[in-house]
């Protein structure tokens, strides 16, 4: 997530940034007011009616090579074929750019809109589970002979980062002794060509997009990548189904998801054991960019940011609770 005064929306800002792509200006007000502001800021707008979304991110909350790496990944899945997202280039012909305006430097990108609905919009029914473990699966194909020229972050350098926020913010010792001692256990985790490549990392049913038509998946938001055991989208799927399924639904709904992966890809036994480990690295990477987020206070803060704020400092407890 941005830090909290990155999350105040700005359409001067917005219409700045798409004087650099084409556009239907009839419409951009109302599409604009649609935005959401998370990790990035995201603008709808429409060109030749068509559904597209410009994204915007302060160049001090992203490091320049996860974005190359990320439009070079995504080329390279549309390239095979794979359902993704499409990257529109700006009129001088950039996927990415990088906008000097008086709110500070932007990395600029946009994207056409994909088809079909997000998964947990949908009835989460056998065929659609099948077909979202199967878009994963074959993600992981791809990835284990993908030979970018800009790689995106590895899973050491994140825990680096995680180290400089949590020294940095003043984090308990006890998360420190944690974060320790996951980087011991992932240093002992088998690392080889068929378990270990670019994830996507956020392949949660909101990022993912089933068509009824084709009856197949797409996917979007491959922001936070990095180099890491293909176990953890696994994992990170499976954690996200608890909070929206339970009970034998729950469990049908996992086994339609890993029959469809494996249908792809392998699925080994030491993948499954390790995710439990992967589940302590992702909480490190959580618990940092959460610090980090609510970190700097504001005089007269608006309510929705004092709700947010409060509801942000419940998930550091929690995730404190699980490292103590």
């Amino acid at each position: 997530m941005l830090k909290l005064k990155y999350l105040f929306e700005n359409f001067e800002l917005a219409k700045e940034a798409l004087k650099n792509w084409n556009h239907d200006a009839d419409t951009l007000d109302e599409m604009l007011s649609y935005y959401r502001i998370s990790s990035n800021a995201i603008y709808p707008f429409r060109y030749n009616g068509q559904i597209c979304f410009l994204r915007l991110s302060p160049t001090d909350e992203k490091l320049k090579k996860n974005i190359l790496g990320e439009m070079e990944f995504i080329e390279y899945l549309g390239q095979h074929s794979y359902p993704v997202l499409r990257p529109i280039r700006t009129r001088c012909g950039e996927n990415v750019i990088i906008i000097d305006t008086k709110w500070g430097k932007y990395y600029a990108c946009a994207f056409y809109r994909v088809a079909g609905n997000q998964i947990n919009t949908t009835d989460m029914s056998h065929e659609i589970m099948y077909a979202y473990g199967k878009a994963l699966g074959k993600l992981h194909a791809l990835s284990t002979n993908y030979k970018p020229s800009t790689k995106k972050w590895t899973h050491n350098e994140v825990l680096e980062w995680i180290e400089e926020v949590i020294i940095e913010y003043n984090a308990p010792s006890y998360v420190l002794h944690e974060l320790k001692e996951v980087k011991r256990q992932l240093a002992n985790l088998l690392q080889q060509a068929d378990n270990y490549g670019l994830v996507h990392y956020d392949f949660e049913m909101d990022n993912v997009f089933y068509d009824e038509k084709t009856k197949s998946c797409s996917v979007i938001d491959f922001d936070d990548g990095m180099y890491h055991w293909f176990a953890l989208d696994v994992e990170q799927v499976l954690f996200s189904l608890r909070d929206e399924l339970d009970g034998t639904i729950l469990k049908c709904a996992e086994e339609a998801f890993i029959d469809g992966y494996k249908s792809e890809y392998d699925y080994s036994e030491e993948s499954q054991n390790s995710r439990p480990l992967i589940r302590r690295f992702t909480n490190l990477f959580s618990y940092a960019r959460l610090i980090r987020c609510v970190a700097e206070t504001f005089d007269d803060e608006p309510e929705w940011m004092s709700e947010l704020r409060k509801k942000l400092d419940d998930c550091i407890k929690e995730l404190e609770s699980a490292m103590n």
